[in-house]
């Protein structure tokens, strides 16, 4: 069901919601969290569907604040349009759009702080254009984790390095996100005999992938070894994390991804084998990031920490320079 509100308050919104409520059996009990989406005009029903399918996991309520490029002009009207969808239109969750323009949507924290859950935890996404410093945001510094996504960035190496300068505990990025099964399958092949340390290491992926340089500090940090790591254009080939090859004394450890979805590994004295290793779509990457309401630890120490000695040390052309 669908409900609009079109030139409306916040007050009338919370009243609209409890009438739904009310007269159509839709309660909001066991709602864990509120996810608050910051996105632009347009850009909406895409982080919405994400949203829905991970409530099933994370019953919530979603405050979708949508706001146009012009949205705070002075000479523009004040108006708050609202939109609110429950039942089969919002998963498991219950959805409220806010489209302001104007006066009205010059202060975002005092648009959702009506309509927020009573004592329960604040997660904002910000699914495209996100500020550089989340924490401080106004949607940022009512939250208890902050999502963004270097990758949807004009530029996903620079906004690394944005990330890494304003971080503070309980961000969180997507390019962290998609490296989970990376992260989990190099994992499970150096736990296996022989017990070798790692002397050289090179990750390759897209300029576009934020989450290659991601893997490299991490792989570096935890490693111990030389890292490189190449960034080529897109046109090269498809998009993300290309491979890893891990030198030890008795050979390398190939991770390949030649196929979209499909990695070949390759190890000495070991059968070759075929891996998925899909790209995770936004849906399994809120579900992820949503499973953890308390800082990130790993995370921050990577994008702090280990960004920063990766391009102290990297032989290779910098990102930033690879991008002229």
């Amino acid at each position: 069901m669908i409900v609009d509100l079109p030139d409306t308050t916040t007050s009338a919104i919370s009243k609209a919601l409890v009438k739904i409520r009310e007269e159509g059996g839709a309660v909001a009990l066991g709602r864990v969290l509120t996810l608050v989406i910051a996105t632009r005009s347009g850009a909406e029903e895409e982080a919405i569907e994400a949203a829905n399918d991970a409530s099933r996991e994370h019953p919530m309520r979603v405050i979708v604040v949508s706001t146009t490029a012009d949205a705070e002009d002075a000479g523009a009207p004040s108006r708050l349009d609202a939109e609110i969808r429950v039942g089969g239109d919002a998963g498991a969750s219950e959805v409220i759009v806010l489209r302001a323009c104007g006066a009205a949507a010059g202060d975002e924290e005092s648009l959702v702080m009506g309509l927020l859950l009573p004592d329960a935890p604040v997660v904002t996404w910000w699914p495209g254009q996100a500020p550089d410093r989340p924490g401080e945001s106004p949607l940022g510094r009512i939250a208890q984790r902050r999502i963004t996504d270097a990758s949807a960035q004009v530029d996903p190496q620079a906004a690394l390095r944005v990330l890494a300068a304003n971080y503070s505990p309980g961000d969180a990025d997507f390019a962290w996100t998609r490296l989970t099964l990376w992260r989990a399958q190099l994992a499970a092949v150096l736990d296996q005999p022989p017990y070798e340390s790692v002397t050289d290491v090179e990750v390759t992926g897209s300029i576009d992938s934020p989450s290659t340089t991601l893997l490299a500090a991490w792989l570096r940090m935890q490693l111990g070894a030389e890292t490189q790591y190449r960034l080529t254009p897109v046109e090269e080939g498809s998009h993300g994390i290309r491979g890893v090859v891990l030198d030890r004394p008795s050979g390398a450890i190939e991770l390949v991804r030649d196929l979209p979805g499909v990695a070949t590994l390759r190890q000495p004295g070991q059968p070759t084998h075929d891996l998925a290793l899909p790209r995770r779509n936004l849906r399994d990457c809120l579900a992820d990031e949503l499973r953890r309401l308390d800082p990130d630890e790993l995370y921050g120490e990577v994008i702090t920490v280990g960004l920063a000695e990766l391009i102290g040390v990297e032989s290779a052309p910098a990102p930033q320079e690879a991008l002229r």
